[in-house]
């Protein structure tokens, strides 16, 4: 049995509680929100999660320091723009090699890092991993059967990871492509907006399974180019990432992309959502980084125009679809 802390108390942190426990782990939860905190202990279900019943003996606490105190694993799962900010605050509880698994996604706009980075920053003396893959905190938290893959520096602390995680229901690899893990985690967000964009505005299969082809392929070249490896989008945290949240209805950045194509401004579909919709915050990021490493990405420009240029998203769709001719792949040849 392992003592851990989990750092969030929104749904994925909550539905990994579960997970966890499940597996014989003591819990403690920590959000910086009082009022969390209480419904959480006295209703043992999180708003957002219903159904999912919380064991009786899971802590829950709006002290930091004791959620931290003594544990072999915390688990960071703040969303993506609170993740500089809670990492700053865990900095004078944080034990040298301390393992911090980040299962948030995103970029920090501002600098370009990317989530393990940021935590580094704030906790130098962490070991710092990842957790991610095509993992709907609706599901988890139900038990249905799902896989991910972790990144860590080293061998040893993601098997450890590993096996801390793993059950009948939760399958989890490893990698040492932490960078890759999170770009394909990050980025699959932008490319859901425009799926559930192209959903609101009618629009089929076809269209669907365009914008999740040539989605990965613009990740997975930004990626490349950055230094991720190429297999890593091949996988669970690229394409499954990406089929999983440009199809489902648990995903807020399809639902918050439908608002969008329907006629919605941003602002409004954020609002509609109720909950963080990580893809806004990543898409200026992803059009810079774009920028920075000289690779085309016309989904995210078009994404990143709708969001915050006012661009139609009908006329944006007719701009992806006349762009100049080309051919799929340039390093196939006649």
């Amino acid at each position: 049995m392992a003592k851990i802390g989990i750092i969030g108390a929104g749904t994925w942190g909550i539905a990994l509680s579960v997970l966890l426990h499940d597996n014989g782990h003591k819990i403690s939860v920590w959000s910086a929100l009082p009022q969390e905190i209480k419904d959480l202990q006295e209703k043992h279900e999180h708003k957002n999660l219903p159904g999912v019943v919380l064991p009786g003996d899971m802590e829950f606490t709006a002290d930091l320091g004791h959620a931290m105190d003594q544990k072999d694993l915390l688990v960071l799962a703040v969303p993506s723009i609170f993740t500089r900010s809670t990492a700053h605050a865990m900095n004078p509880f944080c034990k040298e090699g301390q393992i911090v698994v980040n299962v948030a996604k995103g970029i920090e706009e501002s600098t370009l890092m990317t989530l393990s980075e940021i935590i580094e920053e704030e906790l130098p003396m962490a070991d710092v991993a990842v957790l991610s893959g095509p993992s709907h905190a609706e599901e988890v938290g139900r038990r249905i059967p799902t896989t991910c893959v972790t990144g860590a520096k080293s061998k040893k602390t993601a098997e450890y990871i590993q096996t801390i995680f793993m059950s009948p229901v939760f399958r989890v690899y490893t990698s040492p492509d932490i960078l890759g893990i999170e770009l394909g985690g990050a980025l699959k967000n932008v490319i859901a907006l425009a799926a559930g964009i192209a959903d609101g505005l009618g629009y089929g299969d076809n269209t669907k399974a365009a914008l999740i082809t040539r989605g990965i392929n613009e990740i997975a070249k930004l990626g490349v180019r950055m230094g991720g490896a190429f297999e890593t989008f091949c996988g669970l945290s690229g394409i499954g990432d990406l089929i999983v949240t440009c199809a489902s209805m648990h995903s807020r950045n399809r639902r918050a992309g439908i608002l969008i194509g329907q006629g919605k401004t941003m602002q409004e579909a954020m609002d509609e959502v109720h909950m963080v919709v990580e893809g806004v915050y990543s898409a200026k990021a992803a059009r810079r980084l774009a920028e920075k490493y000289d690779v085309p990405m016309p989904i995210v420009d078009q994404v990143n125009e709708v969001l915050f240029e006012g661009k139609p998203a009908a006329e944006a769709v007719q701009e992806l679809m006349l762009r100049d001719k080309t051919k799929e792949a340039n390093t196939l040849t006649w």
